[in-house]
């Protein structure tokens, strides 16, 4: 997709395609062009709307939908179990890969310091975007089309987070601490047993000052995925949602 400055008609273009992604023709065009507006551009333009506003709403309509999805998807789970995968579903990190995916990045309206500061791929930027283009789509067409939206976007997060947990552990418990605002893991090799050729290690997996998990491998790396699997089990029983005070 085109970016902004290259046309106006390019830019149409870019918005007619989010349409047909969303599903929905905007009755109301200024609010989606709000929802892919940042204060800067705003600023830059004396005073024009930006998307902060939609952004606080859509993040309201967000969490209502991602709690029905839950609700009913995951029959069975306790509130702590809902909760924590809640927080999943709706942190930065996740709303930004939507954001990266649906092509938001170049079809931000950006000032010119925003634009140098290479603002079209930052994960803060294109998370509030989502938001805000939520938030915009519950104003023109209320939550029948958000929903259908939102549900869409929360089933495909669920299979990332199934995928990158049965993949790369570590990597998993990286995104899950990045949600809830805490410090990145960290592994400290514990125990080392066995003949050189054949050594077994025993990793701690750590957050902030608590360990949360612990594993055994043939070799570290093994171990550092063995404890990060073990961290996050340990994560689910807990249930710690995002936005949580580090441990």
């Amino acid at each position: 997709m085109a970016r902004p400055e290259s046309g106006e008609t390019d830019w149409e273009t870019g918005l007619t395609r989010l349409e047909e992604w969303l599903g929905w023709r905007f009755r109301d065009r200024r609010l989606l062009a709000e929802a892919l507006t940042h204060r800067s551009f705003a600023n830059e333009r004396g005073g024009e709307s930006h998307y902060e506003r939609l952004e606080f709403l859509g993040d309201a309509v967000l969490g209502l939908l991602a709690a029905e999805w839950l609700f009913v998807s995951r029959q069975g789970r306790s509130e702590g179990e809902l909760s924590r995968e809640k927080a999943y579903l709706i942190s930065e990190p996740v709303l930004a890969r939507h954001g990266a995916a649906v092509g938001l990045g170049p079809l931000l309206r950006l000032g010119v310091g925003e634009e140098r500061s290479g603002g079209r791929e930052k994960p803060s930027l294109l998370a509030d975007a989502v938001e805000a283009l939520l938030g915009a789509l519950f104003l023109d067409g209320g939550l029948a089309p958000v929903r259908e939206v939102g549900f869409r976007l929360l089933a495909e997060a669920a299979s990332w987070e199934r995928a990158a947990v049965a993949r790369d552990p570590k990597t998993a418990l990286q995104e899950a601490a990045q949600a809830r605002g805490w410090e990145l893991p960290s592994y400290e090799t514990v125990a080392e047993e066995g003949p050189d050729h054949a050594k077994r290690f025993t990793v701690a997996c750590r957050i902030g000052e608590r360990a949360w998990g612990q594993g055994s491998g043939l070799t570290k790396k093994a171990a550092e995925q063995a404890a990060a699997a073990d961290a996050l089990a340990a994560l689910a029983r807990e249930a710690v949602p995002a936005g949580d005070a580090s441990p």
